[in-house]
């Protein structure tokens, strides 16, 4: 999974905060809007977005003239990704891992403890697409 880019991060921040997952998705305006401050030219938004659907992180559907986008994933599984895509970059993943494991706070180690145990009560599965399967599935296959 690439890394987002600045302008890409904060067009992606727009969808996750703003646009629920089982809405139509939102215009290039309205996101050029919701980016005030900014002061981006229509185009440029288009231009991103353009660019993250075709990375996969966003989903676009024809409405008339325009494209309606809303996020392909949840902030939570695109960081999962990441996570996941580190322990890719070599070394050990079992000391990476520990020493992940090291360093979150005590709430986040119950989280984890919660996760692993199977009672988060989360609803989002990560896909892992080098298993072809989802981690959830690996976790049950190795209880």
């Amino acid at each position: 999974m690439t890394r987002l880019g600045d302008l890409e991060r904060a067009v992606m921040d727009v969808l996750w905060d703003s646009v629920p997952a089982t809405s139509d998705g939102v215009t290039v305006r309205e996101v050029a809007d919701a980016l005030d401050g900014r002061e981006l030219a229509y185009t440029t938004v288009m231009t991103v977005l353009d660019r993250l659907a075709g990375k996969g992180m966003v989903r676009r559907q024809r409405e008339g003239r325009a494209w309606r986008y809303r996020a392909a994933a949840s902030r939570e599984a695109h960081i999962a990704q990441l996570m996941l895509d580190a322990l890719d970059l070599g070394g050990s993943r079992d000391a990476a891992l520990v020493r992940f494991a090291r360093s979150v706070t005590g709430t986040e180690a119950d989280v984890l403890r919660a996760a692993l145990g199977g009672q988060a009560g989360l609803t989002d599965r990560i896909d892992d697409p080098r298993a072809g399967r989802s981690r959830a599935a690996d976790e049950a296959t190795d209880r």
